[in-house]
């Protein structure tokens, strides 16, 4: 594995994936362009500071980054973050000070970005789980779609959560323009339309080529159908971070570093192909820190990677980072050439593309497949997919993360025990069913299985499952298979020393069997290893069973053992 992650995926490039890639790239530019730009006002910036951010950190993130359809510009979340940050440095909005602040901001994000990879913080992404990703995407897609509805209609209002904003569609909707509505039902239909009858067809490109034309020949703006609307021409001007600000800034750049990452490894798994490399997170790290420092530097805002760019740049066909490139080329096409031509385009054919391309986001069929394996994980997608349409991206997957968490903790502290019996013929031993009544089962010797890591936080309740075993039982020896378990922590092992203690005190015998080598190592130097010796742990449950038969007088040999 090169340093370079384009290294790696550039020397076995297959020619038949630059078409594909072409049209994604191309596709996705129609989309970020636009919402570059818009996230950009958001954010109390120049329109052109947001084609600047489609352009350096998508560049930078081709030649880094590890996952081939992510696509890296600025996103909602972050628009807004760095607003309030900018707001706070700059609350009279001079354009240059903005443009310094905004800079000084996306390079400390890139900073604490590259800072988390050293420390090898991209761990954190194994915690979001599949159940957690299913409804994470489709939180974000709900919230997408909502978010493009007005547009689509062609009303107005200030935007706020989730369920504001439901309210406020609804009581604004008698405003809606019928004009910017046929727009939008038109280019949902040829989306639609192409996506069922012509798959292969380019369908985004085509509704948007349609848009840019019918705009133009019909004066759509004339009946009150938005564009885009003007666009300033040029490249970006270096711009130098201004270190006095650094104090201010670091505590939200620290937040939108957090909200970046987030929304990137998020993406980045939600949209991986089948045989595709997963992504890495502390790669991840280094690219959009790196794309972050370049982008400031460069005039732009701070950038992560898009769930809705990345939804339109995987539909749309992409294969690898080569798509990401074209994008980055179509921005600075914009800037130079383009952007008379793409100021025409209806803000409702935008809007139609990036729904159509959302709406995938929701799949209720995997809530279903979820729920059909295992409740608990289910609930886990429940919350990911309420954390993020109630409390925003970031609250969202935190909450989901964390309630992961303390699943987990709660199944960690809960292991089941399970009473063996061996299938006939077999040395296969496995948990006694009604559905396998014939299992042998032999009197006296009780078989009993654990696992997982034994510990001071469910060694009680391993217990608790096992003494009414032995009560109801009350066999003479009590055989634990521990060759699921891979380590006894101190607390447990104390506990398991008593155990034995009072077993012998009715007179029945403890055996240990199938101890791997660290439990064993731990059972060895302590007081219960002396009491057991090597008579007492054995190396499989095949061997406690013959032992146990050939003892011919049980009894005698308790007696024995018991002294």
């Amino acid at each position: 594995m090169h340093a370079i992650p384009i290294c790696d995926w550039l020397g076995g490039y297959d020619k038949t994936w630059l078409r594909p890639d072409l049209i994604a790239g191309l596709t996705t530019a129609a989309v970020v362009i636009p919402k570059a730009m818009a996230y950009a006002t958001v954010a109390g910036l120049p329109v052109e500071v947001g084609l600047y951010t489609a352009f350096v950190p998508m560049v930078i993130y081709a030649i880094l980054g590890t996952s081939r359809p992510l696509s890296v510009s600025t996103t909602t979340t972050l628009a807004i973050l760095t607003g309030t940050q900018l707001a706070l440095v700059v609350p009279d909005g001079d354009p240059a000070a903005l443009l310094t602040a905004s800079a000084t901001l996306a390079v400390l994000v890139g900073f604490m970005l590259i800072l988390a990879a050293v420390l090898r913080l991209g761990a954190v992404a194994s915690f979001i789980s599949e159940p957690v990703l299913t409804g994470f995407k489709a939180g974000i897609g709900l919230v997408i779609v909502l978010d493009q509805v007005p547009k689509l209609l062609g009303i107005h209002f200030d935007k706020g959560g989730f369920l504001q904003n439901l309210l406020a569609l609804f009581q604004h909707l008698p405003e809606t323009s019928l004009a910017t509505l046929a727009v939008g039902a038109a280019m949902l239909a040829i989306l639609v339309g192409l996506e069922r009858f012509a798959p292969r067809a380019p369908a985004p490109l085509v509704a948007i080529a349609l848009g840019i034309a019918a705009s133009g020949l019909f004066a759509l703006h004339t009946l009150g159908v938005e564009t885009l609307g003007y666009i300033p021409q040029g490249l970006p001007a270096l711009t130098a971070p201004n270190l006095d600000l650094v104090e201010q800034l670091w505590p939200g750049a620290l937040g939108i570093a957090l909200m970046s990452f987030t929304e990137t490894i998020a993406a980045a798994r939600a949209f991986a192909g089948r045989g595709e490399p997963r992504p890495e997170p502390n790669r991840e790290l280094v690219a959009t820190g790196l794309g972050n420092i370049a982008g400031g530097l460069l005039s732009g805002m701070p950038a992560g990677g898009g769930t809705s760019q990345t939804a339109v740049n995987r539909r749309a066909g992409s294969r690898s980072q080569v798509a990401g490139l074209v994008t980055a080329a179509a921005a600075v096409a914009t800037l130079l050439l383009l952007a008379p031509l793409m100021g025409l385009m209806p803000q409702a054919t935008l809007a139609a593309v990036v729904i159509v391309y959302s709406v995938g986001l929701i799949q209720p069929a995997e809530f279903r497949d979820i729920l059909r394996v295992r409740k608990m994980e289910f609930l886990w997608a429940l919350a990911a997919f309420g954390g993020v349409v109630l409390l925003g991206t970031l609250k969202g997957i935190t909450v989901a993360v964390i309630l992961s968490l303390v699943a987990l903790a709660f199944q960690t502290a809960r292991p089941p025990v399970y009473v063996l019996g061996r299938k006939p013929g077999t040395d296969v031993f496995r948990p006694r069913t009604d559905e396998h009544p014939e299992d042998e089962s032999f009197p006296g010797l009780l078989i009993l299985r654990a696992e997982g890591r034994i510990f001071f936080a469910n060694a009680q309740h391993i217990a608790e499952q096992m003494l009414p075993l032995i009560d109801a039982e009350k066999p003479r020896v009590i055989a634990l298979d521990f060759s699921a378990v891979p380590d006894i922590e101190y607390s447990a092992l104390k506990m398991l020393t008593e155990g034995e203690e009072r077993l012998r005190e009715r007179g029945a015998l403890l055996w240990l069997v199938g101890l791997n080598p660290e439990a064993l190592s731990m059972v060895q130097r302590s007081p219960l290893g002396e009491t057991l010796g090597r008579e007492r742990m054995l190396f499989n449950l095949s061997t406690a069973v013959d032992r146990f038969l050939a003892r011919k007088d049980i009894s005698v040999a308790l007696k024995e053992d018991v002294a």
